[in-house]
């Protein structure tokens, strides 16, 4: 794009570059586990030797990139993570085992070399070394705007994609339009696996209070019944009958609702950026779950509660949504459990005899769940090997490749009867639960996205503050965090220098 033609998105990066007002990892990191954001554009990098980059990171471990690998970068799912430690040993065992192995069987001439955030490598360091990555497996709904996009990492493969005949058609409808409505009126990257949203329950809660269990197809309704009735005192026991992530709940919302106002264009200035949370969609929706948060003594904690998380015993919540990463944890599978947590994982599992079905629908006979967690492929613009890369990202939405995915515990994002049948196969510590309500349903569609741009805004003011800490209803909770806090924030993070 030439600077005659700079988007405002692109004046305000460069702008804010040049007056020193955006700096690397700046943006709103809560935890070490998320990777960091930055505004940050990457640097030409001095070479260590002939066709090698070395990339310096905070663990001081040697880490460098040859010209002939093709580098893959992973980050904001959990598993990847596993295996490292903070003396820099790099996290390598859930790649190899569902992805790398496979991608090094197929294609023998390829030199794969792969990092994880952030053992021992983060975005920034990557960026100032100048090494881009060829392949990135990511978080399109938040991580697009938040990471790629400011570094310019991103670029519209929709072309790459057809002529590599990869048929997005056959692909999870969620997914796909999940990451449209984040590429600015094209299409970034390819989704890989969804991590599913489902609803956990403890088969001794239910048992030892003589209630039916909830079943696929469960209404809120239905379910809002069974927390009424297993929230409830035993001798000096307590327990909770139902946890659901309230800012998941609208962010990913079964409706479809996208909280942006559509306008004249894809990149519209930050100050005209428009927000839409209090018709009576979004009314409907939130007060739907604010009827969970109001059963005295349900008050919401965490979802981890289910195993255990902030109440003092463990096994002591009936209900939760979560995802299906943490089923594969809670299971005690070694994918998906730090090596120094097993023994903890292992005790606490003695309180939990699981059950999971279909996350509850919002009318009866409806089959909607959840938005997808997706997790997608994208290939930068600065890509040494973008051949490379495209041939891997076909072959990893292949249906060979989303078996194997699938059967490390994963959902697809081909659904097709081997895909099905094969989920959990790898991971034994699921044979003894039923997992046939992975693959029930269908994901919701974000719908009337064009013409917006996506900023990550507080929905968390929605439930957490203003419901939870303020005590307001449901209507006066939508109306400030629409007329109040959005536009605060946004006004907030350009002062910073930061576009999302």
């Amino acid at each position: 794009m030439s600077e005659g033609n700079m988007s405002r998105r692109g004046l305000l990066r460069n702008g804010a570059l040049i007056g020193g007002l955006a700096a690397f990892g700046g943006a709103l990191q809560t935890s070490p586990a998320d990777a960091s954001s930055t505004s940050a554009i990457p640097r030409a990098a001095a070479q260590s030797a002939a066709g090698v980059v070395d990339i310096p990171n905070k663990y001081n471990v040697p880490f460098s990139v040859a010209d002939d690998e093709l580098f893959v970068f992973a980050a904001n799912f959990k598993p990847f993570e596993l295996g490292g430690n903070d003396n820099g040993r790099e996290a390598h065992r859930y790649f190899d085992a569902v992805f790398g192995d496979a991608i090094r069987a197929k294609f023998p001439n390829i030199k794969l070399k792969y990092a994880t955030w952030d053992y021992p490598i983060r975005y920034e360091d990557i960026a100032k070394a100048g090494r881009v990555p060829d392949l990135i497996l990511e978080d399109p709904r938040l991580r697009i705007d938040r990471d790629l996009e400011p570094l310019g990492w991103t670029q519209d493969i929709t072309s790459l994609v057809q002529g590599a005949g990869i048929d997005l058609t056959k692909l999870n409808v969620g997914s796909v339009e999940q990451i449209k409505s984040r590429s600015d009126g094209g299409l970034y990257g390819v989704p890989l696996w969804i991590d599913e949203s489902l609803l956990f329950y403890n088969k001794l809660i239910f048992d030892k209070f003589g209630v039916k269990y909830p079943a696929v197809g469960s209404t809120y309704d239905d379910v809002y019944k069974l927390a009424q009735k297993l929230t409830r005192q035993d001798g000096i026991h307590h327990y909770k009958g139902y946890m659901q992530h309230p800012d998941n709940y609208l962010a990913m919302n079964q409706l479809g609702l996208y909280p942006f106002v559509p306008g004249s264009s894809e990149q519209p200035a930050p100050e005209d950026v428009k927000v839409n949370l209090t018709n009576a969609e979004w009314k409907s929706v939130a007060n739907n779950l604010y009827r969970f948060l109001m059963i005295p003594r349900n008050n919401f904690t965490t979802v981890d509660d289910f195993f255990k998380g902030d109440m003092s015993f463990p096994g002591h919540l009936a209900m939760a949504v979560n995802n299906l990463s943490k089923l594969n944890a809670y299971a005690l599978s070694s994918y998906y459990i730090e090596e120094d947590d097993a023994a903890q994982f292992a005790e606490w599992a003695k309180s939990v005899k699981i059950g999971v079905t279909s996350m509850p629908v919002l009318s009866r006979g409806s089959n909607t769940i959840y938005q997808p967690d997706t997790r997608a492929a994208f290939i930068p613009p600065q890509s040494q090997h973008k051949d490379q890369a495209l041939d891997v990202i076909k072959y990893l939405v292949s249906e060979e490749m989303q078996t194997r995915i699938s059967s490390y515990g994963m959902k697809a994002v081909l659904k097709t009867d081997a895909v099905v049948n094969a989920f959990g196969t790898a991971i034994p510590e699921l044979a003894a639960i039923d997992t046939s309500a992975v693959y029930w349903g269908e994901n919701a569609v974000v719908k009337n996205y064009q013409n917006t741009e996506y900023w990550d805004i507080p929905l968390y003011k929605v439930f957490r503050q203003h419901v939870l800490k303020d005590g307001m209803d449901v209507d006066s909770s939508l109306l400030v965090t629409e007329t109040q806090d959005i536009p605060d924030y946004i006004k907030a993070q350009v002062a910073r220098g930061l576009t999302w």
